[in-house]
């Protein structure tokens, strides 16, 4: 999957954060809504517009981002 299909950046929307093509739903809203527990199913029943690609699309966005130089030293939990 080619996550360009999907996932676009627009200065003049968000202030240029990354959202779903069509829509004004950040990757960030959609990662942290994912984050809190909320799953697919609930994503697409409450945001009829997404499709489940646009769902993938967010993954393979997050993974080219932490895949290189985009790594960041985590600190040990106490």
């Amino acid at each position: 999957m080619d996550w360009r299909d999907h996932i676009t950046s627009d200065k003049e929307i968000l202030g240029g954060k990354p959202v779903i093509k069509g829509t004004r739903l950040s990757v960030e809203f959609l990662l942290d809504l994912f984050a809190s527990g909320w799953t697919e199913t609930r994503i697409l029943e409450n945001y009829p517009n997404l499709k489940k690609e646009d769902l993938q699309a967010l993954f393979s966005y997050a993974r080219e981002i932490v895949k290189d130089d985009f790594l960041f030293e985590l600190p040990p939990l106490k």
